[in-house]
């Protein structure tokens, strides 16, 4: 009997494991060079924190700067998110440092260098988590460069991975393999669907939202999350049961409606253009190791059944349903699109005022630190200024958090006769 405790002691473990790396209140900032100031895989992982985990303690930033290397973060790191005080980091550079030509020793050198001074100003400033991330990869059928071809500057930007790789694990911290999740949907979905499609955008390395989707992925992954949103199970000749995050408000004859606090992710429509994160799909495993929100259906008395969801309908057999059918995969119209594309409106205007802050106002700071740390009025004025430009981001966030709210939506299962 003394195993039971200690079993439950286990379990409990491992279902805190899936959000272990974000500690209550986590403030997340997202750190890259131009990648990043897209603000779409930063705007899809701030979706995926604020909609599909639950939790109402996360905040998040992005810091992204064009053409930036790591050493140009590493100058401005402790003077820019002190606007923000993070205690959780994901970085995303390597791009920049490869410098466009072949991989030389010096090349990774410079980068281990300037990471490990990102890492160590991290520590610094109160990040107790980070996401280490390597650099992604070129498209070699896009990727046009005087200097070397996409295939060699690949082989150039998985040697920063592993140095980025070998850092994190120096560091005790999770490492985010963006090159690997990135070349390796690359290749398949250039198999299926031709070279002409370009999932790292028009120059090669500037993903376009399909890249973007695998950049998410990776990071999300490396923040520990471990991808179960919900599971309804629905006993045709009995009661519906729900997961953590859904409860069940009635329903009957194989009908349920739910409301919905935890989202699963939701997709763009186009299931072959490069514009649509939905392109991607069918090339990695988004859906199984992030977006599961699980139907089951038990005691069916027909092999096929009719699921609705929403406006859409799908067949399914019964063994299907049985072992379980993953909603947010099947479905290409979701209860969910309305309130989702909402909240992810309210994220891009926030995210494009945290580029303006940063890049127009916050870096220039340190310009005057040292007239501050001599003049008291200086000091003062700095001061008054860095919570007015706070105060300014915190309304900012407000405004998104209106659009985070339960869902209501209706599961329907029809047995085919």
């Amino acid at each position: 009997m003394r195993i039971l405790p200690l079993l439950s002691i286990l379990l409990a473990a491992v279902s805190l494991r899936a959000e272990s790396i974000l500690p209550p209140n986590a403030r997340v900032a997202v750190i890259g060079d131009s990648i990043t100031e897209q603000k779409i895989y930063s705007k899809y992982i701030e979706t995926y924190l604020l909609a599909c985990t639950g939790r109402s303690d996360i905040k998040v930033f992005q810091f992204g700067w064009s053409g930036e290397r790591a050493g140009g973060f590493a100058a401005r790191l402790e003077n820019d998110l002190a606007v923000f005080n993070p205690n959780v980091a994901t970085t995303c550079y390597g791009m920049n440092d490869g410098s466009y030509k072949l991989y030389a020793p010096e090349i990774g050198a410079e980068y281990e260098k300037n990471m490990r001074a990102v890492i160590d100003g991290l520590k610094k400033v109160g990040v107790k988590a980070m996401a280490i991330g390597s650099p992604g990869g070129v498209d070699p059928d896009y990727f046009k460069r005087p200097t070397v071809s996409g295939q060699d500057y690949n082989g150039n930007l998985a040697h920063l991975r592993d140095i980025a790789k070998k850092l994190a694990e120096e560091n005790k911290q999770p490492f985010a393999n963006v090159y690997d999740t990135m070349i390796s949907a690359l290749t398949k979905s250039k198999a299926a669907l031709g070279k002409e499609y370009g999932p790292f955008g028009g120059d090669g390395f500037h993903p376009a939202p399909a890249g973007q989707l695998l950049m998410a992925q990776a990071f999300l992954k490396a923040l520990g999350f471990d991808g179960e949103i919900g599971t309804i199970t629905v006993d045709v000749k009995g009661t519906t049961t729900a997961s953590n995050g859904h409860a069940v408000k009635g329903g009957q004859n194989g009908s349920v409606t739910l409301e919905s606090t935890k989202w699963p992710f939701v997709f763009d429509a186009d299931p072959t253009s490069a514009g649509s994160n939905r392109s991607i799909l069918s090339f990695t495993s988004f859906n199984q190791d992030l977006n599961r929100f699980t139907l089951k259906v038990v005691n069916l008395g027909s092999a096929k059944s009719k699921v609705t969801w929403g406006s859409q309908s799908k067949e399914f057999s019964r063994e299907q349903l049985e072992a379980g059918v993953n909603l947010a995969a099947e479905f290409t119209k979701t209860p969910f699109d309305n309130d989702f594309a909402a909240l992810t409106n309210a994220i891009t205007q926030k995210e494009s005022y945290e580029t303006i802050l940063i890049k127009n106002l916050v870096t220039h700071m340190r310009v005057i630190a040292a007239e501050a740390a001599e003049d008291p009025k200086v000091a003062v004025a700095l001061t008054k200024l860095k919570k007015k430009l706070a105060d300014e981001h915190a309304k900012q966030d407000a405004n998104v958090r209106k659009f985070i709210k339960p869902v209501t939506h209706t599961i329907k299962v029809e047995e085919i006769r």
